[in-house]
């Protein structure tokens, strides 16, 4: 093994090294999810050096620069107000979602119109429309952190996969018996996952277009699907109330996280794939131990159902967004709530934590978008000007762009 050079990654803090083994390039990353700025870049780079032998003496004090450029970038104040910098008429019906790619210079957004677009962040205008569903696109990605494909999952029971560069469609996956209402691509971007209505979910591979795996084991809708890290397991929330984790290469079921007494509206792993939080709508959240599904706590104290949760990027915090107007953090620690975030008039469909972690973001029927610091719980900023609900909101990868996505037909692009 020959190390080529290391690479940066800044959300969440980590080391990437480049390496070279057996004549093929293959990388691998060192997680430094405890990082502070008061960490100690010698102790630091000492401990790396034990664990990693990619890492000799003579590379030390590169490590050890790269480490200190790390907590610069932690130390950075995070003071920005955003303002609306474009609102687009996007699609002719409302929209159902918005995603950017890795870098923030495009974005996407789905719609009832039968269509998905791509739109040039910075100019605001129309890069692609993708046409060709038969109904309803629900369901949107991108390849990220590659971007050069999308993923768009429909009403009408199809997935379909597009390039970037010329919205030509790619691969049409057939096979699901009813709508698709949520996929997600492996970190790897070599599969994409699909959950349905059908009660199951499927893998597909980008490459070829064909199906790798039915996850067939659920006995209700599936509404979440999502890959952890290293892209070998998948997590399917369902309506049945449960949910499913899936082995990738095999397509088996390992375990079934059981204990929600109503569906399920959201699953996630955490950045280490140590835990998994559910939402639901029994109006609790739960985290669970990824390795045996065992549950580790339930979160408590939202009046109405549970409609989204989150992570932070470091895995320590948990967000999440209820139809009581409000929205919770917890210490993934403890379980705690540490913060109630209040202000909004209708329900939060969704949450999210900006890349740095300072800042949580929530998104309201109220027709508004909020911005909260996740240190204090205080509302620092209202995105106001959306004629109806907001039921999609993003940061980009900086965390210096919001998109928010509105049933009145537009998007806003907030800088």
């Amino acid at each position: 093994m020959k190390l080529k050079r290391f690479l940066l990654r800044y959300y969440p803090p980590g080391v990437i090294l480049e390496y070279e083994k057996g004549g093929h390039l293959k990388t691998k990353s060192i997680d430094l999810l405890d990082l502070t700025p008061e960490t100690d870049p010698d102790v630091l780079v000492a401990e790396m050096r034990q664990a990693e032998p990619l890492i000799t003496e003579s590379r030390a004090e590169q490590v050890k620069l790269l480490i200190r450029r790390l907590q610069q970038k932690l130390t950075q104040p995070d003071h920005q107000r955003f303002s609306v910098f474009k609102v687009l008429q996007a699609h002719i019906l409302p929209l159902t979602n918005v995603a950017f790619n890795k870098s923030g210079s495009s974005f996407i957004t789905g719609s009832y119109d039968r269509t998905c677009k791509i739109w040039d962040t910075v100019s605001g205008s129309e890069l692609h429309t993708l046409q060709g569903h038969k109904n309803v696109v629900y369901a949107i990605a991108f390849n990220n952190p590659y971007g050069d494909k999308v993923a768009t999952g429909s009403f009408d029971k199809t997935c379909k996969l597009w390039s970037v560069e010329t919205g030509l469609c790619l691969h049409t996956f057939r096979g699901h018996m009813a709508e698709i209402v949520c996929l997600e691509f492996s970190p790897q971007s070599s599969l994409v996952a699909t959950g349905s209505m059908d009660t199951t979910a499927k893998l597909w591979d980008v490459d070829t277009g064909e199906e790798v795996a039915t996850l067939d084991g659920h006995s209700a809708e599936v509404i979440s699907v999502s890959f952890n890290t290293g892209g070998d397991k998948l997590a399917t929330g369902s309506f049945d109330h449960t949910v499913s984790l899936w082995d990738v290469a095999s397509g088996s079921r390992i375990s079934t996280l059981t204990g929600h007494s109503g569906e399920i509206t959201n699953v996630q792993f955490n950045w280490d794939c140590s835990l998994i939080i559910t939402g639901s709508m029994d109006k609790t959240s739960k985290l669970w131990n990824a390795a045996d599904g065992s549950c580790v706590s339930t979160l408590t104290g939202h009046e109405e159902e549970v409609l989204d949760v989150c992570f932070n990027l470091t895995g320590q915090l948990v967000a999440s967004a209820s139809a009581d107007g409000t929205a919770r953090v917890y210490s993934a620690a403890t379980s705690q709530c540490v913060f109630k975030l209040e202000g909004h008039s209708g329900e939060i469909s969704k949450i999210c934590f900006s890349p740095q972690g300072s800042r949580v973001l929530t998104a309201s029927s109220d027709k508004t978008a909020r911005l909260w610091d996740a240190g204090s719980g205080a509302c620092l900023q209202v995105l106001e000007g959306h004629a109806d609900e907001i039921f999609s909101s993003a940061f980009n990868y900086e965390g210096d762009t919001i998109i928010t996505g509105s049933k009145d037909n537009t998007c806003r692009i907030w800088r």
